[in-house]
């Protein structure tokens, strides 16, 4: 193994046993992680943005304390409403640990929790490297009650949203963490949200 690949070792491990363990929550989302594990199958550089064929990238979609709005981020580079996320760095020891640093960072929300379990994988094109693939692992991520967003450099805006009234121009592939992320919502919440 070259050495730009150690700092990536514990997260690849981590991807592959999260998304091999992981039943899918669509027939897009099978599809995905399929792909995605295909992916990994080049090792830890798979995680690294500088890989050019793809690299794994973590998100998530984040819930208010009562699961009836979710944040979302006008991003600043295409404009349009997305969920939190990014690449995923050298630090990071598993995905979902990459996910929820992001949204922390992204939301400048403190005390956010995250559902270990994924609920959606996506591919799509990016401008990275020149072109490239996001191989996008996605979260539920719990807000505390009273929690107070900041904007980060990444975004122009942020804001709440109720999951069934999305903003526009909305990210593709965004609507559709909607209805896996509630499930994982009512999971975690000792007061579930009908």
């Amino acid at each position: 193994m070259d050495r730009s690949a150690d700092g990536w070792t514990a997260l690849h491990a981590d991807a592959l046993t999260v998304l091999t363990g992981w039943t899918p929550t669509s027939p897009d989302a099978a599809v995905a992680r399929d792909r995605t594990l295909v992916l990994l199958d080049a090792g830890p550089v798979a995680m690294d943005r500088a890989h050019r064929a793809g690299h794994v990238t973590a998100s998530a979609l984040v819930f208010d304390a009562t699961g009836s709005q979710v944040l979302l981020c006008l991003h600043g580079k295409f404009h349009k409403w997305v969920q939190l996320g990014g690449h995923c760095e050298p630090a990071d020891r598993t995905l979902a640990g990459a996910a929820l640093r992001e949204a922390t960072e992204e939301s400048g929300i403190v005390g956010l929790r995250i559902d270990p379990l994924p609920i959606d994988v996506d591919v799509h094109p990016v401008a990275c490297q020149g072109g490239s693939l996001h191989h996008d692992v996605r979260f539920a991520v719990f807000a505390p009650v009273g929690a107070t967003e900041r904007v980060s450099v990444e975004s122009e805006a942020l804001g709440w949203f109720p999951p069934e009234r999305l903003p526009q121009p909305l990210a593709g592939g965004t609507a559709r963490l909607v209805t896996p992320g509630l499930a994982a919502f009512r999971r975690a919440s000792p007061h579930p949200v009908s």
